[in-house]
């Protein structure tokens, strides 16, 4: 059921959250990550990621990451798909206070007749 694989992503996440707790050091790490949605009061689905990337700095006032792998995609009264995704990401720091992130991603598709899906984000932010 839709509430059994939520639960089980629940603890996965549980499980690595140790991991993405940790200062931010260069070098490899593991990234589980739920996104659920909801349309109104109705649970449409959830997607979620199972990577593993590398992260470093990029000069003095830059960082990086890639990360590829795995996302099970779970739509609410639907079958479960797994699928390939993966994404990259740019933070650098303008100033003390402020950052300006971008990240691009890509998720595949379990059916070949079903072009593959792109992202992008670009935001700033400003610390206080």
């Amino acid at each position: 059921t839709r509430f059994k694989q939520m639960i089980k992503s629940a603890i996965a996440l549980a499980a690595a959250a140790p991991l993405m707790a940790a200062p931010a050091l260069a070098g490899p790490y593991v990234n589980v990550e739920t996104n659920a949605g909801w349309t109104g009061g109705d649970y449409t689905g959830a997607t979620t990621d199972l990577h593993v990337g590398y992260e470093g700095p990029v000069g003095e006032s830059a960082a990086y990451y890639v990360q590829v792998g795995a996302s099970v995609v779970s739509p609410d009264g639907g079958d479960s798909d797994t699928v390939p995704s993966g994404k990259a990401g740019l933070t650098v720091a303008a100033t003390d206070a402020l950052g300006v992130y971008g990240e691009i991603s890509f998720i595949g598709s379990g059916d070949a007749d079903v072009d593959r899906g792109y992202g992008g984000k670009l935001g700033v932010k400003y610390s206080f």
